[in-house]
């Protein structure tokens, strides 16, 4: 049975539905009203193989931040409900990934403890119509929505667009890692016995 999980979130400032599988082709259809940030979101379905599908409606006549910042959150909602109780995953999962000259490093562990670190700077302030500043963001509402132990460092700096793109791809690539079934056991992998 594939893992699915999908989650809505309609506040004043933004509408949002999103599903994603965990078991996918890395298949999508992404609209957030921010063609950069759904470039960036393909990025991470398609190197996660997640189906990936995203409609967001927000206040972008403000500022791209309410969009990008309760995408996360939903986003890591609906991880959540995919995963389920976790049994008989891997857990932790990381990446290396090189685009051209930057590198990006990307660690996971689906422990139930959010925890969020990250060191990524940006020399501009908007790649397309996205606040670089709202990468971090995004990946923090991912994080602690999503309650996942998740580390984020670009290791060798160049183009902004690159580093970017090496992030989310780096953690579409970590995630696929951490959800991935371990066949040697079936209940959750901790020693306290839950996640």
């Amino acid at each position: 049975m594939k893992r699915i999980g999908s989650c809505t979130r309609k506040t004043k400032e933004t509408d949002i539905s999103l599903t994603i599988c965990l078991d996918g082709q890395g298949q999508n259809h992404i609209d957030t009203g921010i063609p950069f940030f759904d470039h960036m979101l393909d990025g991470f379905a398609r190197h996660g193989l997640f189906d990936l599908d995203v409609c967001v409606r927000g206040d972008l006549e403000v500022d791209s931040h309410h969009t990008i910042e309760d995408t996360g959150i939903v986003l890591g909602q609906a991880i959540a409900k995919a995963l389920g109780d976790k049994a008989g995953i891997k857990r932790y999962g990381f990446f290396i990934l090189p685009m051209d000259e930057t590198l990006a490093l990307s660690a996971v562990d689906l422990s139930g403890r959010p925890y969020f670190k990250y060191d990524a700077s940006f020399s501009v302030p908007f790649l397309g119509k996205m606040d670089t500043e709202m990468i971090k963001e995004f990946f923090y509402a991912v994080s602690y929505s999503a309650a996942m132990n998740l580390h984020l460092k670009i290791l060798e700096s160049g183009n902004n667009h690159h580093m970017a793109e090496a992030l989310f791809k780096a953690f579409g690539k970590a995630l696929d890692a951490a959800t991935t079934e371990e066949p040697r056991i079936k209940e959750v992998w901790s020693t306290k016995g839950s996640l």
